[in-house]
């Protein structure tokens, strides 16, 4: 006997945590109208209640989809991480129920990479302490401790999707790029790596953080790694 899929308008499709208009402009496109969607994550009760008669569900970093979830999920076909990690994801139990995962891994890359940038130069400059004071009526005119980002060692650890194109965009503001990575990566520009964290740490003049949740990257940065700093250093964790 052949077997085919549901009707599309009988297939529900849920989506959590805001999904950009253009995720459900897209599956309207492609004939999906049965569409709920919410602007929130759930907790495990909501959300259990929720996926009850979903086939698809699509989910931002926040929502935690346990073995209870996917019990509960008896028609769910497919998940779709609308961010770049799958952490939030018990995928055994995804595996267990028959459930596809899929992520975006390059979603919010270039996002991500220029917040980085704007960061650094803005500490750099020490724009968050002036700006703080300017709210309370001073004014720290003296340029003393603001620096120009061209000629500092940006040292990126974790060299993927995000860190390599932080590292080319950071090239173009004159800045020399040092990288620490787990795994061999091919460099982009004058990008350098180097074979420990403690050497990126020694060296780099801003540390910036691009890995993910992992058990080996967990408190990956504590009392030990930023005494290795150099003094007057900054940290940005945008993972």
């Amino acid at each position: 006997m052949m077997q085919t899929s549901l009707a599309k308008d009988k297939i529900k499709v849920l989506l959590l945590e805001g999904v950009h208009d253009s995720a459900i402009q897209l599956f309207r496109h492609h004939g999906y109208h049965n569409l709920e969607i919410l602007q929130t994550s759930l907790n495990d009760d909501e959300l259990c209640e929720k996926v009850k008669d979903a086939h698809i569900l699509g989910i931002r970093s926040r929502s935690q989809l346990n073995e209870r979830v996917f019990a509960a999920a008896d028609k769910l076909i497919a998940v779709g991480c609308f961010c770049i990690g799958t952490n939030q994801i018990d995928l055994d139990a995804a595996k267990r129920h028959g459930v596809v995962v899929f992520n975006a891994p390059f979603s919010n890359t270039r996002s991500v990479a220029e917040l980085v940038l704007a960061e650094a130069i803005m500490l750099l400059r020490g724009i968050p302490e002036k700006n703080a004071v300017a709210h309370e009526g001073g004014w720290l005119k003296s340029a003393k401790q603001s620096f120009e980002a061209r000629g500092k060692i940006l040292g990126i650890v974790g060299y993927g999707h995000i860190g390599s194109q932080l590292s080319v965009l950071a090239e173009q503001l004159g800045m020399h790029i040092r990288y620490y990575d787990v795994e061999d990566k091919l460099p982009m520009g004058n990008a350098q790596s180097v074979p420990t964290l403690d050497d990126l740490l020694t060296q780099a003049d801003i540390v910036t953080l691009h890995v993910p949740e992992t058990e080996q990257t967990q408190w990956m940065m504590g009392r030990r790694q930023i005494e290795r700093m150099k003094p007057g250093s900054l940290l940005i964790n945008a993972s």
